[in-house]
């Protein structure tokens, strides 16, 4: 399976770094991963910046799953299924500090959510990639998931 992580942004937290390298290499075994960053829009003004790196986000030309907070919330097995469902290639947009653009979220096939709480752009990235780590668990009855 490929999956293409598309997000806005370099990841500057070190810990966040690590954890998103663990999570790489032991996906890695199930699954074909890159790691799209596209550049950060900088400035305060929430239209213009979102609006800037959508445009980067678009130009990519790829379909894509959404990771939005008003997105569709699935467990655990649910997000296996999902991901079973969608082989061979499925690529996830996750927005900046401000989210995304409303063509961009107007542009996606689906949207998911990773919880009802909010987290930083950076710690989703990390959370992301060990739910995909526990779906390739569960889709491959390992331990991982009890």
């Amino acid at each position: 399976m490929k999956i293409n992580l598309i997000w806005v942004g370099k990841t500057k937290e070190q810990f966040i770094r690590d954890g998103i390298e663990k999570y790489l290499k032991l996906v890695s075994h199930y699954a074909d991963i890159a790691i799209v960053e596209v550049k950060e829009e900088k400035g305060s003004n929430r239209v213009m910046t979102t609006e800037r790196e959508g445009e980067r986000i678009m130009k990519l030309g790829m379909p894509y799953v959404l990771l939005d907070e008003k997105g569709m919330n699935l467990t655990s097995v649910q997000f296996a299924e999902y991901i079973g469902q969608h082989a061979p290639r499925v690529n996830f947009v996750m927005g900046g500090a401000f989210g995304v653009s409303d063509k961009v979220r107007a542009g996606a096939q689906e949207k998911l959510s990773l919880s009802r709480m909010t987290f930083t752009h950076e710690m989703a990235r990390i959370f992301l990639l060990e739910q995909l780590y526990r779906a390739f668990s569960i889709i491959n009855r390992k331990g991982y998931h009890h």
